[in-house]
């Protein structure tokens, strides 16, 4: 699916959760076998390994022999690197525009092996109780990596709050708004931060991840994108290998356990406040979107 085409707000979603890394192409603690029942440790990294889900995944690996690692960061910049260098054997935080972005920067190859969901991205404020409450001039705080950014520009757009040039898309930064026709100022902040901006700020746009520990529940976003266009694709959360081990049975087995799982799915959806979108999206699908989001991340770029 391509996605040169410019997409409003509402044709866009999450993720992430988001929309959301020991060995390089094996387990931590031995060799992958071709049937994924070996004694294995395979690491994930995640950004918000203290969701309890995770550890009914851990469980339900551990029932197919598969000993599950879960390896915490604090933000999105450091699982990539991490899998990259073979800290990990795995990570699940991203969706498909910044996997994208940061192969296109580093020159890597990850891939997607697997999908989770969609999530929207939603815009909160402590101080007003609608979008329509905002006064002009008023400050808007974003998240500033890439993929993020132009999402939340992309939702301020739709929510009335900004202009963006030439109507926006994917690669949208700060420098395409409009500031005669915005009614906000918008300032960037690294998405951990932009919760804790709330006392300062007008509303902000906040990930997935941070918005329990906000003390907010996603019923609070006071505008979101829409998570169930088809033009999403790009916005799904997936599971992230090496380009070697995409065909690992035992990641394989693990994005399996993780979809089929009901107890997991429970789970993520509890700690989604009930947004997430659970999607099976065939491998071969992510992994065209990636080579598309690539080649105009790289033309953007270019």
């Amino acid at each position: 699916m391509s996605i040169r085409t410019k997409l409003l707000a509402a044709s866009v979603a999450v993720p992430l959760i988001a929309l959301l890394a020991g060995c390089a192409s094996g387990a931590a603690d031995g060799t992958a076998s071709a049937d994924g029942s070996s004694n294995e440790t395979v690491r994930i990294g995640v950004v918000g390994a203290s969701d309890p889900y995770w550890e009914t995944y851990k469980q339900a690996a551990a029932d197919e022999g598969i000993t599950v690692d879960i390896v915490d960061f604090t933000d999105y910049a450091q699982p990539n690197p991490a899998l990259t260098e073979g800290e990990l054997d795995l990570n699940q935080f991203q969706h498909i525009v910044y996997l994208a972005q940061y192969n296109v920067s580093s020159g890597e190859d990850l891939v997607p092996i697997g999908s989770t969901a969609i999530y929207p991205l939603g815009l909160y404020s402590t101080k007003y109780g609608s979008v329509d409450e905002i006064q002009q001039g008023d400050t808007v705080a974003i998240p500033n990596d890439e993929s993020n950014l132009a999402r939340g520009l992309l939702v301020l757009q739709s929510a009335g709050l900004v202009t963006l040039k030439d109507g926006g898309s994917i690669f949208a930064t700060v420098d395409d708004i409009d500031e005669s026709k915005s009614k906000v100022k918008v300032t960037t902040l690294e998405a951990s931060l932009t919760p804790t901006s709330l006392p300062d700020v007008a509303a902000a746009i906040i990930n997935n991840d941070f918005v329990e520990d906000a003390g907010l529940t996603s019923a609070d976003a006071i505008a979101q994108d829409d998570p169930s266009d088809p033009n999403a694709l790009p916005y799904v959360n997936i599971f992230a290998a090496k380009a070697e081990d995409a065909n690992n049975p035992t990641y394989q087995k693990l994005v399996e356990i993780y979809q089929n799982t009901q107890a997991v799915l429970d789970g993520v959806q509890e700690a989604s406040g009930g947004t997430a979108v659970f999607l099976k999206t065939p491998v071969a699908d992510l992994q065209s979107s990636l080579a598309d989001v690539e080649a105009d991340t790289a033309a953007h770029k270019g």
